[in-house]
């Protein structure tokens, strides 16, 4: 079925609804690992999915949801200007936006110069090496955050979501990290009972103490249908620049997501390729607005697309007006608030772990050959420096670290070694 074929309503709907349960895991784990809003962001995932088929013009079938590739920077905000407040809330949804308005303008600049400009900005060698360190580099959250708070739970629930992804094929593969950190809350909650409370490390105190795994003083007090927590951004230079590298993997990561879309349609997507990256900045700007979550598109979607062979981008627009009806149900986004550290830990040492896969998979499928020390030497130290995660002072109240430092070494680097390498040949030809 193509992206412009609609079967009978009743069975759109349903195929809306299952791309809204593919989107779902991931779309409301990552808001909990960013500290914001995840109602917010389940609701605004459903307005930027709307917004990206309108400004393809239908021709792209995708779900847009929450972006992992902005994770390291949003953590490396909060630990600049302190912690999880409002006002921090805030310059994080700044820096966001801003980033998007910087997408938005390299997808305009990919429709119009066409997509191999961007190829030769950032060759596979290096967006597979800054796909890489935005996941490797994110280790030190599972260790330092969340693995403390609950390390048999974390253990548990990881294992868990291994056994789902590989034992089950299919569509329950698929969402093996939802279903495992709802076994991993059930479990929580469970233990509560058992065990009683745990003493361990406490995110909300930043100390040690006794408390219970799963808290629900927010589910109480949430109603039952309104408006999610809204607010304004707050605009820092110094945020901006730590979540800027996520724009670098947000163009590769989109550009894939519509090569594989036109594979599986038969079409020629090419011409859609500036558009969907230029629609990804355009909603990531508008959530980003209201404090909602940066958006990319989504493989998960993709996947579920790939088993149902339906690609009509009514399934979509029925999935979008889904997630925003969620979104207006204060006490669902109450009841994943409530996720407790350890299960998060389980299942995020397996998102970051993949996404840092998914770079050696670029570098695999394009040969890159490191036997080039243009391509090993930028590559390996960049992402030294991510995992580190190492911080190097600017001024003294600006720090470039992990993430952000990774990957400017790693563009910077590579083309000053590729310009570099290039010389003696250049030198030997001018006069010969």
């Amino acid at each position: 079925m193509k992206p412009d074929e609609r079967l009978s309503w009743p069975r759109m709907i349903g195929f809306g609804a299952q791309h809204v349960v593919a989107m779902f895991g991931a779309t409301f784990v990552f808001p909990l690992v960013m500290g914001l809003d995840p109602n917010v962001a389940i609701m605004m995932s459903g307005v930027a999915t709307i917004l990206f088929l309108l400004i393809v013009k239908g021709k792209v079938p995708s779900y847009l949801g929450t972006s992992a590739s902005f994770v390291g920077g949003v953590l490396a905000i909060r630990a600049l200007f302190g912690g999880d407040t409002a006002g921090v809330d805030a310059i994080v949804t700044g820096a966001i936006l801003v980033a998007g308005l910087v997408l938005a303008l390299a997808g305009v600049a990919v429709h119009v110069l066409g997509v191999q400009i961007i190829h030769r900005i950032f060759p596979p060698v290096v967006t597979g090496a800054v796909v890489m360190l935005i996941g490797f580099g994110l280790a030190f959250v599972v260790a330092d955050v969340y693995w403390p708070q609950d390390q048999w739970m974390a253990l548990v629930t990881m294992l868990i979501t291994f056994v789902v992804i590989v034992a089950f094929k299919g569509f329950i593969g698929r969402i093996g990290i939802l279903i495992g950190l709802i076994l991993g809350f059930v479990l929580s909650w469970g233990a509560d009972r058992v065990f009683g409370d745990i003493t361990a490390y406490n995110a909300g105190t930043g100390a040690v103490d006794t408390h219970p795994r799963v808290n629900f003083s927010g589910l109480a007090d949430a109603p039952w249908f309104g408006l999610p927590d809204f607010h304004a951004p707050d605009f820092r230079f110094s945020a901006v620049l730590l979540v800027l590298p996520a724009v670098i993997a947000l163009v590769a990561e989109n550009i894939g997501h519509v090569k594989a879309v036109g594979e599986m349609t038969g079409t020629d997507v090419d011409p859609y390729v500036g558009r969907a990256v230029a629609a990804d900045g355009v909603a990531t700007v508008v959530t980003s607005a209201v404090g909602g979550s940066p958006t990319t598109t989504y493989a998960e979607n993709i996947g579920v697309m790939a088993a149902t062979k339906v690609y009509s981008t009514a399934a979509y627009y029925i999935a979008g007006v889904i997630a925003i009806a969620f979104g207006l149900i204060p006490k669902f986004g109450a009841l994943v608030a409530a996720t407790p550290g350890g299960v998060l830990g389980g299942v995020t040492v397996i998102l970051y772990g993949m996404i840092g896969l998914l770079g050696a998979k670029i570098w695999i499928e394009n040969r890159v050959d490191f036997a080039d020390p243009v391509n090993m030497v930028p590559i390996g130290a960049g992402i030294i420096l991510a995992i580190g995660p190492v911080k190097h002072m600017i001024t003294g109240e600006f720090t470039l670290e992990g993430i952000a430092l990774g990957t400017i070494v790693v563009v910077g680097g590579y083309h000053l070694l590729r310009w570099i390498a290039r010389r003696p040949a250049e030198i030997r030809e001018s006069t010969g």
